[in-house]
């Protein structure tokens, strides 16, 4: 029970960590942004809390030091800087391994808890006042474990100021306003205290309220916007519900309950008017036991809080369900199976022609077609929570280089499959460091270029069909490809002789070994990035490309698929053998005669109605020896970067909905497959992957 506690615990952890860590840059741009200290600290107490519960002393004691910290930033005894966000960010990282690691440096923890002692000593915004005491005048020191309660509470007020409120330059409107903005509030005024025309003062104030606010602000903050009219009002302040009452109660106090509690009736008054076969409310009214007034601020009471109650109902309802990643990985592979045996089904139907089986087989396609959809959106997440780690990375670079950088994020709200986005990481983190070292300039040399001191990175994600682009861009210096061209004859990966178009030299940035960097550091230059990149997108069926301009911009574009479980795919047959080709690649499917294949294989080109495209044949590819068709069926596919290349096969079997298998380690550096699949029928089938069919096919060439 303690273990499942424990991963409970490193779970809840996890999160906080990534929002205390967002929080604290946050509020290195905004230094007097107390909610954002609020939320830090919230965090940080919920870590200690919990990790008391679950038996880790070390990081709860450790979580203390820096909780104090920031308690005292909140009682305004210290000032936000950027050393105490660079001490509470190295706090983060020495919880992190406090939590996760099992040789934490205990060097590295006595140094940050020193420092975090050492804020607390060092002097605050209002210590200069502490020399103003005498030697011998005592000092009080006020201790306090109360935590603030960040729940929500419901208060019903009573406030009436008194008769010469305007004559002291008073005005009860401001007061209703105040408390509005604390939080949701409904007013109702009472108007049973004004007299009659004739004996009304004018510049006297007769009305009274009762108002019902709903805030997270404690009963002091409530008082303090009394504070100029507490010796000129009469004021009632009382709880009457909060988040600790159960949500499941129904409703909300009768009317009657509400007027007796208030002490506008009696419960006499109550008894007999539920005698009558009237409401409560209009026989109090009708009888002058309670005032027309003091029945309305009853029925804006009660629908007050049945609202807020209601909510809490539906928010409690709403909660959503942790469930392990290993449980969703294996709801994934049972959909898989289940698509694999659908297509089977639909298969033996079609081919025993039986009108009812074919019926039950339509309605099992569809639904493991929605199972499969809904199981594929469940595994989607927002990309935001990926991108939000870089701005940390941004920070530290930028510092340790002596650079001003920006990091600019977009479409954070994004989804991609959390497989993808697990495994994206580390490319997306080559290549913000590239844009930090390799392409912002140091602010002097951006200033003397005509450009502004801070460089900006963006880094985007959105969708495209089926596929999602991520973009890093920056407005560094560029890419010059005279040099790249130099240093790629410098290391033998071209002569000079080499004919390559633009787009093709700044490819060459991706060759293994190859950096522009002129000398090694922390940060790049050993020439083990980008090829690292480029090789790990495509084991993720995405692409790369690159563009750039001389000192303006850099633009890189990942496109990737939503996931990596089940696609939608083209069956093909060549011979006897089946393959599939990744709808989102597919553009068209045209048709060749027999003048037209044999023109198109000496050219190794194909005529597109006037366009002319590469043309390359399954059969000739993959060695299979097989009578010619007298048509040939070309699927015209996007090899890379938009380009266009023509796969000759025998048939266009249609679309299939492909559950993606490994081939092992034994066909693990096969060029040209990325998987295979089960077909209705048994056999297997194997999954292209376009851009490294077309680059093999070319390297072969």
């Amino acid at each position: 029970m303690m273990d499942e506690f424990l991963e409970a615990f490193k779970e809840e952890a996890q999160e906080l960590l990534v929002e205390i860590e967002a929080s604290l840059l946050e509020l290195e741009k905004k230094p007097d942004d107390m909610d954002m200290v609020n939320r830090v600290f919230r965090a940080m107490h919920t870590i200690k809390g919990s990790s008391a519960m679950a038996g880790l002393d070390s990081v709860s004691d450790f979580t203390h030091n820096a909780e104090s910290v920031l308690d005292a930033v909140r009682k305004n005894e210290i000032s936000v800087t950027k050393d105490m966000v660079d001490i509470i960010l190295s706090a983060g990282d020495v919880i992190k391994s406090l939590v996760f690691d099992n040789d934490t440096d205990i060097d590295s923890v006595k140094e940050v808890s020193g420092s975090l002692k050492g804020l607390l000593s060092s002097p605050g915004p209002d210590d200069s006042k502490e020399s103003e005491k005498t030697e011998n005048e005592p000092e009080t020191i006020e201790v306090s474990e109360q935590v603030e309660d960040f729940s929500l509470v419901t208060y019903r007020i009573y406030f009436k100021p008194a008769p010469s409120a305007w004559h002291d330059g008073l005005d009860p409107k401001s007061i209703i306003e105040e408390l509005r903005a604390l939080g949701e509030c409904s007013v109702t005024p009472r108007t049973d205290t004004v007299p009659l025309p004739r004996e009304l003062d004018t510049e006297s104030c007769y009305l009274s309220w009762d108002i019902i606010l709903t805030t997270q602000k404690g009963m002091d903050a409530i008082k303090d916007v009394f504070i100029f009219f507490q010796d000129n009002c009469d004021l009632a302040i009382d709880v009457i519900d909060n988040e600790k009452t159960p949500v499941d109660r129904e409703g909300y106090k009768k009317i009657g309950e509400i007027l007796v509690e208030k002490g506008e009736a009696s419960a006499e008054n109550i008894e007999n008017a539920l005698d009558s076969q009237k409401r409560v409310g209009e026989i109090l009214v009708e009888e002058k036991a309670v005032s027309e007034d003091a029945m309305k601020s009853a029925l804006t009471e009660q629908q007050h809080v049945r609202k807020q109650r209601s909510v809490r109902k539906e928010a409690a309802l709403a909660l959503s369900v942790k469930v392990p990643s290993e449980r969703l990985d294996s709801l994934v592979n049972l959909i898989g199976e289940l698509v694999t045996i659908q297509a089977r089904l639909s298969s033996k139907a079609a081919l025993l022609r039986d009108p009812e089986l074919h019926s039950i087989a339509e309605v099992v396609e569809h639904l493991s077609a929605e199972l499969r959809d809904n199981t594929m959106n469940i595994r989607l997440l927002p990309i935001g929570a990926t991108f939000a780690r870089f701005n940390r990375l941004f920070r530290d670079l930028s510092r340790e280089l002596g650079k001003e950088i920006q990091l600019v994020t977009e479409g954070g709200e994004t989804e991609l499959d959390k497989t993808l986005i697990e495994r994206l990481g580390d490319p997306l983190v080559h290549l913000l460091r590239n844009c930090i070292d390799h392409g912002i300039e140091m602010p002097d040399e951006r200033e003397a270029a005509g450009k502004p001191r801070t460089g900006t990175v963006r880094l985007a994600a959105e969708h495209q069909g089926a596929e999602v682009v991520i973009t890093i861009e920056d407005d560094g210096a560029g890419i010059d490809p005279v040099v790249i061209r130099a240093l790629a004859v410098e290391r033998g990966l071209i002569t000079d002789d080499t004919k390559l178009a633009e787009n093709e030299i700044l490819e060459l940035i991706f060759s293994p070994g190859f950096s522009t960097a002129k000398k090694v550091t922390d940060v790049s230059g050993r020439g083990v990035g980008m090829d690292v990149v480029k090789r790990s997108i495509e084991t993720l069926r995405g692409t790369v490309a690159i563009e750039s301009e001389k000192g303006a911009w850099t633009r890189i574009s990942l496109k990737l698929p939503l996931t990596l479980a089940i696609i939608e795919g083209l069956l093909v047959r060549t011979g006897e053998e089946t393959f599939i080709i990744p709808l989102s690649a597919v553009e068209e499917c045209v048709e060749l005669d027999h003048e037209e294949v044999a023109r198109a294989c000496k050219q190794e080109m194909m005529n597109l109605r006037g366009e002319i495209v590469p043309y390359l044949r399954l059969r000739e590819l993959f060695k299979i020896n097989v009578a010619q068709l007298p048509l040939e069926r070309v699927v015209i596919v996007e090899a890379k970067n938009g380009a266009k290349v023509g796969l000759g096969v025998d048939q266009v079997v249609g679309r299939h909905q492909t559950v993606i298998k490994s081939l092992g380690e034994f066909y693990k550096n096969v060029e040209g497959i990325s998987g295979a699949t089960i077909l209705g029928d048994g056999t297997v089938a194997l999954i292209l992957d376009i851009p490294m069919l077309v680059r093999a096919a070319g390297t072969t060439e």
